[in-house]
């Protein structure tokens, strides 16, 4: 009962994930003691140690921080622990390597008294110093994935998506669960926090050059790819859902353009050839929308994602029973025109045929037999998902 009561009294923890920095450790940890004594606020400052070996948890304990050692590698993983073993209310985390100014943590500790459950640092607002940020971060990697995560989470305040200083009420980051264990972390939290619909607030902040003689931890594409594909898959829709529809959409209207007869556009003409490419589009796009939906379910299940109540509503009326029917309906047309087909060879002793003629039957019958297969597997697969889920 006193350690929780202790426990409460923490306002402000400040966490720095740890993996060989004894560099620079000793000066952020001490701007952070300094800007706690100077400003009065009750905190303390948390080393969540990945394994080190070059001593820098003596450092840490030798300057009166708190050590905590986290077994699981990878940036996601020390910040896991460390939040788990924060004792604050709030939290600010930041990276050990000097580049950030823990003396100047006042403008996000006012935004989390002001009721703001995550706290951006941005520092294309704060200034970034010369050598303090590559080129290709600086013009490419951040301006585009911060771009793209806020088209697909319609999270307007956040113009710094990936940086490494932010702050957040520790009871929020339990609510978002977050799981990755590597450097997408920094992405999780901001797009759960968007889902969420947490209140979020953005606050400028300097980047100074990394202290440390040795290389960041940082590969630039790697962990960009990664924090890439974190988007994507945590937004299937963008990825699988619209190109997939987009797909469906234009087989579709061009194979049914197609189906009476050639067509001739500036000269060119297009025919059984076109019509084939076009069911081929059509097939693939409905294997990305249904792609989509996999990923949406199950992303739930693993309680990646919030439940989507337009999704669950959806599987009202989208039942096993009614893909089955629909599925079958498909395949048992698909079978009828590949009978119709096959009769109509017959007519001509089974010899050659025109297949500018034949292949507009065989094309859509084709069509229809693999969407009917695929509807009823997918079915199936859902209706298995949708047991786990509940």
């Amino acid at each position: 009962m006193i350690q929780n009561t202790l426990e409460r009294e923490v306002e402000l923890t400040v966490l720095m994930p740890c993996l060989n920095e004894a560099e620079t450790l000793a000066t952020c940890i001490k701007k952070a003691q300094g800007w706690l004594d100077e400003n009065g606020v009750k905190g303390e400052v948390l080393i969540a140690d990945n394994g080190s070996t070059d001593g820098s948890q003596a450092i840490a304990a030798e300057l009166g921080a708190r050590v905590v050692p986290v077994p699981a590698k990878g940036y996601g993983s020390a910040l896991l622990g460390g939040i788990a073993a924060a004792q604050g209310k709030y939290v600010i985390m930041g990276d050990a390597d000097d580049s950030y100014d823990f003396s100047n943590l006042t403008p996000f500790v006012e935004k989390l008294r002001a009721g703001y459950e995550l706290v951006m640092g941005n520092r294309f607002q704060g200034g970034i110093k010369p050598g303090a940020m590559k080129a290709l971060h600086k013009y490419l990697g951040n301006p585009v994935l911060s771009g793209l995560a806020r088209i697909m989470f319609k999270q307007p305040l956040t113009g710094d998506f990936h940086c490494g200083l932010r702050a957040f009420s520790r009871d929020a980051a339990m609510r978002m669960d977050l799981r990755t264990t590597g450097m997408e972390f920094a992405s999780e939290m901001v797009v759960k926090a968007s889902l969420q619909k947490m209140r979020i607030a953005e606050v400028p902040t300097v980047l100074s050059p990394d202290g440390r003689s040795r290389p960041p931890h940082l590969r630039s594409w790697r962990d960009g790819w990664r924090h890439l594909r974190f988007l994507l898959l945590y937004s299937p829709r963008w990825l699988f859902l619209y190109p997939g529809a987009l797909l469906m959409l234009i087989g579709s209207l061009v194979g049914i353009w197609l189906l009476l007869g050639p067509r001739t556009i500036g000269g060119v003409t297009l025919d059984v050839h076109t019509l084939l490419y076009a069911s081929l589009a059509v097939i693939i796009g409905f294997q990305s929308v249904v792609f989509a939906v996999f990923t949406k379910v199950f992303a739930i299940s693993e309680r990646l994602l919030p439940e989507d109540p337009r999704l669950n509503k959806t599987f009202e009326y989208i039942t096993l029973e009614v893909g089955l029917i629909v599925g079958g309906v498909l395949l048992l047309g698909g079978l009828g025109g590949s009978v119709y087909a096959l009769g109509s060879w017959g007519e001509h002793s089974f010899g050659p045929l025109d297949p500018t003629r034949t292949l507009r039957l065989v094309i859509p019958a084709v069509t229809a037999v693999t969407l009917g297969i695929q509807i009823i597997l997918s079915s199936f697969f859902l209706s298995v998902l949708g047991l786990k889920r509940r």
